[in-house]
């Protein structure tokens, strides 16, 4: 029997970020090697949908040059002058079948923790419950802005409330509304032609659509994810600063648990693309970036940075740069050796100290 998919994803993108205070659009802003969009888009990947939409529209060129590099099978759809997540969602939609139907999950493109695993399990809970609605929630002992989840006695979701609207008994609720659901596309299409602009903003709020299916007699159910962490967007730089340091942490345990010892994880970078061979020895001071793939058995460290390259397994490098080129099985490198793009380096060959080499300069063994 064939796993059920979702209809869609719809990947919400669309904002200036202003925050930021870059010329760099939010969503294209990096953490461990991938753009905050790119994180979201391989999430969206992993519950493998039948189609995937990205709404856009600040910086609408590079984000959209951006989206066909990383995965030019999604939509990229135009948002227009109307704002509001509500709005966003619906632009989305148009760029789908008009006869779509089943789940449509959506998410937002500056939500980098948000993993594949945990998006499933949303899809899961909303079939399993049947709801037309299912919104993901998370806890936290203050909640702050965050808009509140009113629960009904079965369990299902009575409200959300968003904080400026909230009683002092309401803020004082730890479940909050993550703005990441599950909807019934039936539900949600119709809904969204329902939803105005008349409030404080002037937007189209995708959660005014959780009212209305509560008010047509239909399921809303929440889905508690318990790791806070994949629900937090970026905002600005601080922000995405904490983020980067909570992913290197877990790519860190990732890693240590499969089998590589990082001796000092606090000053290891680990891009998730990165490769590493079990029984590798990841020394301080070492960033891994890229598509870098290291063999297993190699010693990496110190003070090394390896982007985009290949180490071969036994391989030792400490105290150079490997950028874009190739070491061999069991070869040496360093200390402060700098291999260019291009760069090959044979098996059991030795680069030593304070030496640069190109393309067709790697040493060989006799």
């Amino acid at each position: 029997m064939t796993e059920p998919r979702p209809a869609a994803v719809v990947i919400l993108a669309a904002g200036e970020g202003t925050r930021m205070k870059s010329a760099t659009p939010k969503v294209l802003h990096r953490i461990g090697g991938r753009s905050l969009l790119g994180h979201a888009i391989a999430t969206a990947r992993a519950v493998q949908p039948n189609y995937l939409a990205v709404v856009v529209r600040h910086r609408r060129e590079a984000v959209a040059a951006h989206i066909a590099e990383v995965d030019p099978g999604a939509i990229v759809a135009d948002q227009d002058e109307v704002k509001g997540t509500g709005r966003a969602t619906e632009c989305g939609l148009a760029q789908l079948p008009a006869d779509l139907a089943g789940t449509v999950l959506v998410t937002y493109g500056d939500v980098p923790l948000l993993t594949g695993e945990t998006l499933r399990d949303l899809f899961a809970q909303h079939l399993q419950t049947n709801s037309a609605v299912t919104v993901m929630t998370a806890r936290r002992a203050d909640a702050g802005a965050y808009g509140r989840i009113v629960r009904d006695r079965d369990g299902s979701v009575a409200a959300i409330v968003e904080f400026k609207d909230a009683t002092p008994d309401q803020r004082a609720i730890q479940e909050y509304n993550s703005g990441i659901y599950a909807f019934d596309a039936a539900t949600l299409r119709q809904a969204l032609t329902e939803v105005g602009t008349d409030n404080a903003q002037q937007e189209k709020y995708l959660t005014d659509v959780v009212g209305l299916a509560r008010a047509a007699g239909k399921r809303v159910s929440a889905y508690e994810v318990g790791d806070g962490w994949q629900t937090e967007g970026v905002n600005d730089r601080v922000e995405l600063a904490r983020l980067g340091a909570v992913l290197r942490q877990r790519e860190n345990e990732k890693r240590m648990r499969g089998g590589v010892t990082i001796v000092d994880p606090d000053s290891t970078w680990i891009d998730v693309d990165v490769s590493i061979g079990q029984d590798t020895t990841i020394l301080p001071g070492t960033a891994l970036l890229g598509a870098s793939t290291i063999g297993a058995g190699a010693t990496i460290g110190p003070d090394v940075t390896v982007s985009d390259s290949r180490i071969g397994a036994g391989a030792t490098v400490r105290r150079s740069e490997v950028h874009l080129a190739e070491v061999g099985a069991d070869a040496t490198v360093g200390p402060y050796t700098h291999l260019r793009p291009g760069a090959t380096l044979g098996p059991g060959g030795q680069a030593g100290s304070f030496v640069e080499i190109g393309p067709s300069e790697g040493e060989h063994p006799a």
